[in-house]
């Protein structure tokens, strides 16, 4: 049986669920159209892009995925604002900008609405790479920010249907986000330093943003 989209349990809790109900509940969600938008939130190296793209696949054409870190802020404007080695922090994004997009995802009018993509190979967005139907039922925004109440991301609250906090254990996170780090070439005392400097300085503001989630859970095993 289909669980229900609402209501969840206290947000204020986590709970563990397969992620087989996760995609169960998106399901419901994309089911009381025409369009539902529904963002996934969480701190870096949560798993937040892996669940958003499992749901995607598995819900195949009724869900489209617009990653909030297509709104990156340009490596040369970085440099300009003196925010590079914070690369990944909230002032780091063009928030005004992705607030005007989902804005534009909630009421398409009937047009195909074209969404930035992140590079992490060029670790540069790419203007209209994402193109999403008018026809989709439910479109899954994810990204560190979601959340926040202050500045133009105070918007977003009201903009998306629900908000799911995806949880996990802190090591656990710690390691895959030094492991990430790795993989596009930092160092490893370089990467571990990144993991916990100034990304656990993001983390811990996206914390603080938990209890304005619908549901906040881990993925069982």
């Amino acid at each position: 049986m289909t669980p229900p989209s609402r209501p969840f349990k206290d947000p204020r809790a986590v709970t563990a669920y397969p992620v087989e109900e996760i995609v169960a509940r998106a399901r419901a969600l994309a089911a009381t159209g025409p369009r539902r938008l529904l963002g996934i939130v969480g701190a870096p190296g949560a798993g937040k892009s892996t669940l958003a793209e499992r749901l995607v696949r598995d819900l195949g054409p009724v869900a489209a995925l617009v990653p909030m870190d297509g709104f990156h802020l340009a490596e040369d404007e970085l440099r300009r604002l003196g925010r590079h080695d914070r690369k990944g922090a909230v002032d780091t994004f063009d928030a005004a900008g992705y607030v005007a997009l989902v804005r534009r995802l909630r009421a398409p009018d009937g047009e195909t609405v074209y969404a930035p993509r992140f590079r992490r190979d060029l670790e540069e967005p790419i203007a209209g790479a994402i193109p999403v139907s008018p026809d989709v039922p439910l479109v899954i925004t994810e990204g560190n920010y979601l959340l926040v109440p202050d500045g133009p991301w105070a918007d977003l609250r009201g903009l998306l249907d629900e908000v799911w906090y995806l949880d996990l254990d802190e090591r656990v996170r710690l390691d895959r986000l030094t492991e990430r780090h790795r993989a596009y070439g930092r160092p490893p005392e370089v990467a571990a330093a990144r993991a916990r400097g100034s990304d656990q300085v993001n983390a811990d503001l996206i914390a603080t943003t938990a209890d304005r989630a619908d549901l906040v859970f881990r993925l069982t095993v």
